[in-house]
């Protein structure tokens, strides 16, 4: 797939103060700017992310409110409801939360829900809250969300069950009646930093119950395995306060882990360092199946498990579930390709809508990511659900595809989301009106641009800078995610070794030089740009840097994203 090429820069004026107080490689400088890390003060912080430097829970509005609430709880030994979302930051959020409580509360007045994905849906369910009626519970902690649920709280309230609701998602003008809302998306919440997960909240929610009840800093520092795989799964920033809380996250997640994080890492044969990435592709994808393929509550109980047998056995239900996962991914995957491929009008139009009623509901959202890959546009999976239509749809850079679905709400029962991901349902009859009106309205807003793939390349470097100090400084630029990814750069004019080749009909085994300096690296799914090497032509190619550790000898090599043709 073509991409276009996009080299950042940043101002000169900032380079040449900030290289008054650090002496690293310009091209290093120019990253950190970019990142609006330009001060040294900011450089400092940056390099040492410090639990010292997270903000006091306090400043969130209601959180007075919402420990006085839960205090009052325990003094008249009220029963207590954890519920939460069933993915990732969800089950998290609520394994800490459930987990916590137990260690300062009567374990017996506590217990946790976790919605059913497809007899519930999202968010806080009448099903969960008439649970809590039937056992007796008085108040409810909603964790990862609630601050849409403005009847839901206030049938709750009817029945004598408060709510507190730990949320991030952007709230509306009107809020559900809940005795506190903690979301520092809230209009008038003075908290700093707006970009924690649910799990984030949750997290805020215990250091605050931690210090009223005067326990030692380290307690809520128990649960930041599980606080970093939900800031990692979420795709919030990478910055602030997440990063500190992720960089100490793995600490734990490699020195002391939660059971459950254990015993993924044991079947995902893990057996060097954790890193961010292995949370992402690894741990969060397992977590995650649970709530697509069966139920949520496996991952909480996979995450609070006393015991690492134990772990052990819902880690293996959870590998489980992914596999399940995995195999219906591919199955649709291939199918929506093939049906996409054999029909002309599809394969030329600006958007995809694919519709089979067998298709699993659990992966629709994952298939709409992967068709992206193959055609780069706004695209949309649907499939069967009891009696109507429901899908997920994903977008490319820069296009709102709740926008685009929102002018099609005529013919929708439903819909909801946001700028890149959102979720609808229809009536059968619909689907070829909705694919059909979908089309015209991204083909009247897209731009030709926008429908070509866009690499951001951090920084022009020849091959003679990249040096084991040079890469030490990339390494404590991690952990990398949203807003701080793993810098992207272009070098200029390299030719082939004469050693390269194409690896498994797919990748190229890259060996590369510029002057008196070769490099090796990989390209993953870049065999079809081979010709581009051969002949001793010069070549741009665009790499992250990596190490590479081969009988327990390590080396720096390129992983190559693209390449082209050299034009001087």
């Amino acid at each position: 797939m073509q991409k276009r090429w996009n080299i950042l820069s940043a101002e000169d004026a900032k380079l040449s103060a900030l290289r008054q107080d650090l002496n690293i490689h310009p091209a290093l400088l120019q990253i950190l700017i970019q990142r609006n890390i330009d001060t040294y003060e900011k450089a400092k912080a940056f390099f040492n992310p410090d639990l010292s430097n997270l903000h006091s829970p306090w400043l969130m509005k209601d959180m007075g409110k919402a420990v006085d609430r839960i205090l009052t709880a325990f003094n008249n030994r009220e029963k207590i409801l954890v519920f939460g979302d069933y993915d990732v930051d969800g089950t998290t959020a609520v394994a800490c939360m459930y987990s916590f409580l137990k260690t300062v509360y009567e374990p017996s007045n506590i217990e946790y829900y976790i919605p059913h994905r497809y007899r519930e849906g999202y968010g806080v369910s009448k099903a969960g809250i008439d649970h809590a009626h039937t056992m007796g519970a008085t108040l409810i902690i909603s964790l990862d969300c609630g601050i849409k649920s403005i009847d839901l709280v206030g049938y709750a309230k009817e029945l004598g069950i408060d709510f507190v609701i730990c949320d991030h998602h952007t709230p509306d003008a009107i809020l559900p009646p809940a005795v506190a809302i903690l979301n520092p998306k809230q209009a008038d919440c003075n908290y700093p930093f707006k970009e924690l997960c649910g799990c984030g909240v949750g997290f805020k929610l215990i250091t605050a119950l931690a210090e009223k009840l005067e326990l030692s800093s380290s307690a809520p520092m128990e649960y930041l395995d599980l606080l970093a795989t939900a800031i990692a799964a979420d795709i919030v920033p990478m910055v602030g306060e997440n990063r500190i809380l992720v960089y100490h996250g793995l600490k734990k997640a490699n020195e002391e882990p939660n059971y459950g994080i254990r015993a993924l890492k044991e079947l995902g044969g893990l057996q060097k360092e954790l890193y961010i990435n292995n949370l992402v592709f690894m741990i969060a994808p397992r977590v995650n199946a649970a709530g697509r393929m069966d139920d949520g509550s496996k991952a909480v109980q996979l995450f609070i498990a006393k015991h690492i047998d134990e772990a052990r056995q819902y880690a293996a239900m959870l590998h489980s579930d992914n596999s399940d996962r995995k195999e219906a991914d591919k199955n649709i995957t291939d199918e929506a390709l093939a049906i996409i491929s054999g029909d002309t009008t599809m394969v030329s139009s600006k958007s995809t809508v694919v519709y089979q009623p067998h298709w699993h509901k659990g992966v629709v959202g994952i298939v709409a990511s992967r068709l992206i890959d193959h055609y780069y546009r706004p695209t949309i999976v649907l499939t069967q659900s009891g009696e109507y239509i429901a899908g997920s749809a994903r977008s490319v850079a820069g296009f709102n595809v709740y926008e685009a679905i929102h002018q099609c709400r005529d013919l929708l029962l439903g819909y909801g989301g946001h700028f890149y991901a959102a979720g609808m349902t229809l009536e059968p009859g619909k689907v070829e009106a909705f694919r059909a009106r979908f089309e015209e309205v991204v083909s009247a807003s897209i731009t030709e641009d926008m429908l070509i793939p866009e690499i951001n390349i951090d920084s022009v470097v020849t091959l003679s800078d990249l040096k084991q100090s040079f890469f030490n400084i990339i390494k404590r630029m991690e952990p990398f995610g949203p807003e701080n990814m793993q810098p992207l750069f272009m070098v200029s004019g390299v030719t082939d070794s004469g050693y390269s080749k194409i690896v498994k009909d797919v990748h190229i085994r890259f060996s590369v030089k510029q002057g008196n300096i070769l490099f090796n690296g990989i390209g993953f799914n870049l065999a079809s740009k081979f010709h581009f090497l051969q002949n001793g032509e010069p070549v741009d190619i665009v790499f992250t840097l990596e190490e590479n550790e081969w009988n327990n000898e390590k080396h720096l090599q390129l992983k190559v994203l693209d390449l082209r043709r050299h034009e001087a």
